[in-house]
């Protein structure tokens, strides 16, 4: 059916991509004040129809979301890409809405909406807890994984009495947020040692135990290895690395940003000292993480200022994103179990499915220590890029690696870091699932993504 001549995407119009003359098309001479929606302005207006009907009129391409999936004109489009970011589920963003409306007292204000803001702060710090298994006066908040792993980072090594600047180990496949944080300390004369990683993506734990004995009787300030790799998706060692560290008495961090939320985490169970979260890999706000901190570790803060979060990151708490982290964390914790068997289903056939329709192609890292929901392929013959935008125009989102180091030209650090070589690195591509993707999504990349493929290996978009 079509409404007022257009054709109808069982959408909203503003949903269906209606071009600018539909307002006038439809008799409608004011379209009044916009509300905002997921991806742009929405407006409004009677048409001679005597129907209400809507438009999108803020930031073109608008994209919106319906009962079956992400829209942008009437095109049906399909997210792959949950490890650069989770979509916000309706009960966060919900719980988030209402302490915006709701909750206007700062935490640490002693009468009763400061007093309000701070039990709410207090259920979110007790929810995270819960989620990796640790303390709620274990957890400070900050604003998101990059500012836990500086925190954690560079909060041990400037901790060290009288001014010592011991060494600080750490992998070669770590985010930017550790290896940077790490770099800067190396400028300021600490000692860094980065530990190799093989074409597994899997670093192995005796090359931290060459690494100390290597540093003979001086122990390192910190070491930080990561759980799971943000571009290939393995899962590291770091419970036997963080035993080994224990035995030194050297206090080891790990970044899971990657894994909580996706697969089981405590922090008893790996022995670790410090743990990063972001919360927006696992469905809460943007801007949103945690630090845990194990009790009794001594951390320099890096933000100077108040009293916040005992002292260990000064700033006034962010209650509504807390809020909306708490929620994504009881949310994450009930899903999991079901989520994790479910995600892995599906990416086992995305990948299979590649790997049998699609000739010169390669899966990058162990396929047997993964996270249930990513794949890293690369594409003989095609460059990511051109790959990722491809892919984008037929209405498919991926990426080529970490969202963080976007913007560069530079080939993925991790993926040069375990040995392939150059033209693999610059032909591959992260499809990384979530809670959303559903099986009809995957027969489409399946159908989609072959053709894509020819195309540019056709129209010589290769580098190898």
């Amino acid at each position: 059916m079509s409404r007022a001549g257009v054709q109808d995407s069982g959408l909203p119009p503003s949903l269906g991509g209606l071009p600018a003359s539909y307002g006038a098309a439809s008799g409608i001479r004011d379209w009044g004040l916009g509300k905002l929606h997921v991806g742009g302005l929405i407006n409004t207006g009677r048409g001679n129809d005597g129907a209400t009907h809507h438009r999108c009129s803020m930031l073109p391409p608008c994209i919106a979301r319906s009962g079956s999936g992400w829209y942008r004109g009437n095109i049906v489009r399909i997210y792959l890409d949950y490890n650069a970011t989770a979509p916000v589920p309706a009960e966060v963003a919900d719980a988030v809405s209402t302490a915006l409306r709701e909750c206007p007292g700062n935490a640490s204000s002693i009468h009763a909406f400061g007093q309000r803001a701070k039990a709410l702060l207090d259920d979110a710090r007790s929810a995270v807890a819960r989620l990796i298994g640790g303390e709620p006066s274990e957890i400070v908040f900050t604003a998101g994984g990059t500012e836990a792993d500086n925190l954690a980072v560079r909060g041990v090594a400037e901790s060290q009495k009288d001014g010592a600047r011991s060494a600080v180990i750490t992998t070669a496949i770590e985010h930017e947020a550790v290896l940077n944080a790490v770099r800067l300390l190396g400028r300021r004369g600490w000692p860094v040692s980065l530990l190799p990683v093989g074409a597994s993506g899997v670093v192995a734990a005796d090359a931290l135990a060459r690494a100390f004995d290597a540093g003979g009787d001086s122990a390192p300030a910190l070491v930080s290895v990561m759980l799971v790799n943000n571009e290939l998706g393995t899962v590291q060692p770091v419970k036997a690395m963080a035993a080994l560290s224990r035995a030194r008495g050297v206090p080891f961090h790990t970044d899971a940003v990657q894994a909580v939320g996706r697969i089981p985490v405590n922090v008893r169970d790996l022995g670790v000292d410090l743990l990063s979260i972001a919360g927006h890999k696992f469905g809460a706000p943007k801007g949103v993480g945690a630090l845990w901190v194990r009790r009794g570790l001594v951390l320099q803060p890096q933000s100077i200022g108040g009293r916040q979060e005992r002292g260990r990151r000064a700033g006034t708490e962010n209650v509504p994103a807390i809020e909306g982290l708490g929620v994504a964390a009881e949310r994450a914790a009930r899903r999991m179990s079901s989520e994790a068997p479910r995600q892995a289903a599906l990416r086992d056939r995305l990948e299979q499915g590649i790997l049998a329709k699609v000739p010169g192609t390669a899966v990058n890292g162990d396929p047997g220590a993964r996270v249930p929901n990513t794949t890293n392929i690369s594409f003989e013959g095609v460059e990511g890029e051109s790959m990722v935008i491809a892919l984008d125009l037929d209405g498919i989102a991926v990426s080529t690696g970490s969202a963080c180091s976007s913007g560069t030209l530079e080939p993925s650090h991790v993926l040069r870091a375990i040995g392939l070589a150059p033209a693999r690195v610059e032909s591959a591509v992260r499809f990384s699932l979530g809670e959303g993707t559903t099986d009809a999504e995957i027969d489409r990349v399946l159908d989609v993504v072959p053709a894509v493929v020819a195309r540019l290996r056709a129209r010589g978009r290769g580098r190898g």
